[in-house]
């Protein structure tokens, strides 16, 4: 396959990425703006691979994205490029509505315009990916789970954008008749992840004896996701999902965020005992909550499991012991960033 992957120096899509050229031998053109949260390093296992090229651009700007199908000529698009922490959209929401918006929509034009370019049966194979949130279904109460037919509730500037977005994808399929697939997933974690995020920023706060900050009571509960299990679960469904569908994607690994930091600090003091016999655990500090912070997600993903046999293959404990041994034997990855780009400070008060 020949695949446009928009966002895949962050996160998410560098994940997709070196699964998609390392494991499946798949040709990507990769496309991302490189904001604070784009790092090419995260794809330094790819980089010399002649299935893998990137391109420097920014998704608002159509003529560039028409110009990337035009000379690529992909089979399919999975689309992560995205704002996508709620405390910066807190801080800042008109550049969530412009990227997350307005990109999606720049996108959506120009792989359309290529779309009906091509011959019947390339028009049929061709797949337009979004990749979305759970956010977009609001908050849940003690029980229950999201699933495709959830109502969308958005509570914040970056789930709302993020809904607008999908509703976008929607449009495209049943007025252009563009084949779209949409995927919301619970939150993920795993190696490369950007320390602003819960995970991530615990760990390495904790490593430099800083506080380690919980909203509220820490009684907010999460879906876990393990990245690579996520990136095994976007490539399933955009060669085998049925176009007009969403696929909710989701661990079934729900935890408070309070008992989240707690066993980051139990790992911690076994791979990385601190001085003196003091516990991790000393440096949880509670601070006032984030503005309309969202109770509880969990996502119920049996349609992804039983329509295309996907499965995730780590639990939260195995998933969560890769991690923390992962940043610290990977200080040449995060180290730059910490010093250079994000230190730890809180956002959006």
């Amino acid at each position: 396959m020949r695949v446009i992957v928009t966002g895949g120096a962050g996160f998410i899509g560098s994940a997709v990425i070196r699964y998609a050229v390392g494991s499946l031998g798949w040709t990507v053109l990769n496309i991302d703006k490189l904001t604070y949260a784009g790092n090419l390093t995260s794809l330094r296992d790819v980089e010399n691979d002649p299935r893998y090229s990137f391109l420097k651009a920014d998704i608002c700007d159509t003529p560039a994205m028409r110009g990337a199908f035009e000379s690529f000529r992909p089979d399919a698009v999975m689309h992560l490029a995205a704002e996508s922490h709620v405390d910066r959209s807190i801080d800042g929401p008109g550049e969530f509505i412009r990227t997350n918006v307005l990109g999606t929509g720049s996108l959506l034009t120009a792989a359309r315009e290529y779309w009906l370019t091509l011959p019947p049966g390339e028009r049929d194979a061709f797949r337009f990916h979004h990749i979305s949130t759970d956010e977009v279904y609001g908050s849940l109460g003690a029980e229950g789970l999201f699933t495709e037919n959830t109502p969308y509730d958005p509570r914040s500037p970056y789930s709302a954008s993020k809904a607008s977005s999908d509703h976008l994808v929607r449009a495209w399929f049943h007025t252009f008749g563009l084949p779209t697939l949409i995927t919301n997933c619970s939150n993920n974690y795993g190696p490369y992840h950007f320390p602003e995020k819960l995970i991530p920023l615990t760990i390495l706060n904790a490593l430099d004896g800083k506080p380690l900050p919980v909203y509220g009571k820490g009684e907010n509960i999460r879906d876990w996701l393990y990245v690579e299990d996520h990136a095994r679960a976007l490539t399933t469904v955009v060669t085998r999902g049925k176009p007009g569908r969403t696929y909710n994607i989701g661990g079934r690994n729900e935890r408070k965020n309070i008992d989240v930091v707690t066993e980051i600090c139990a790992l911690l003091d076994e791979f990385a005992p601190r001085v003196g016999g003091r516990k991790y655990s000393d440096l949880i500090t509670f601070v006032t909550d984030r503005p309309g912070h969202d109770l509880r997600y969990a996502i119920d993903a049996a349609r992804l499991e039983s329509e295309l046999g996907w499965r995730a293959r780590e639990n939260f404990e195995t998933g969560l012991r890769k991690t923390v041994r992962w940043y610290l034997d990977n200080d040449w990855w995060w180290r730059p960033i910490r010093e250079n780009k994000y230190a730890g400070q809180r956002l959006g008060k």
